[in-house]
C-alpha cells in the first residue's frame, strides 16, 4: 500500500518533465562580446523558432562544472561554442558568432545530421 502513492508520484515526476532528443548547447563565459551579440541576435528568439523546438538551448558557463549527462561531450574553452547534442552524443559544434546569417545556415546543416 506504500508503495503506491509513491508509485504513481513517480509517474507524474516522469511524466512532467519533458525530454528532448536533441538539444544545443551554448558554451559562454561572462564578458564574452560575441555571446552578448548572440543573445541580443538570435538568443531571444531562438526558443519561439522551429530549430529552437527541434533542438532547445541549454547555456552552460566554462568555468563551472561540466554536467554529467554530457560526459560524453569533450569540454570546450572557446565561448561562444554551440553543440548540438542527441541523447548525450556530440552531432557536430558551430565555434563562435560570426552573424545571424551564418548561424542559422550551419544550425540548419546541423540539425539535417538528426535522424
Amino acid at each position: 500500500m506504500v508503495l503506491l502513492p509513491f508509485a504513481f508520484l513517480m509517474s507524474v515526476v516522469i511524466t512532467a518533465t519533458p525530454v528532448f532528443a536533441a538539444q544545443l548547447v551554448m558554451v559562454e563565459q561572462r564578458g564574452c562580446p560575441w555571446c552578448a551579440r548572440w543573445k541580443a541576435e538570435i538568443g531571444i528568439v531562438y526558443n519561439k523558432t522551429d530549430e529552437g523546438k527541434r533542438a532547445p538551448l541549454r547555456v552552460i558557463d566554462i568555468h563551472k562544472d561540466w554536467p554529467s549527462d554530457l560526459e560524453k561531450v569533450p569540454r570546450e574553452r572557446f565561448t561562444p561554442t554551440f553543440i548540438l547534442v542527441d541523447q548525450g552524443v556530440e552531432v557536430e559544434r558551430i565555434y563562435g558568432y560570426q552573424g545571424e546569417e551564418a548561424f542559422w545556415f550551419k544550425l540548419g546543416q546541423m540539425l539535417k545530421k538528426l535522424n
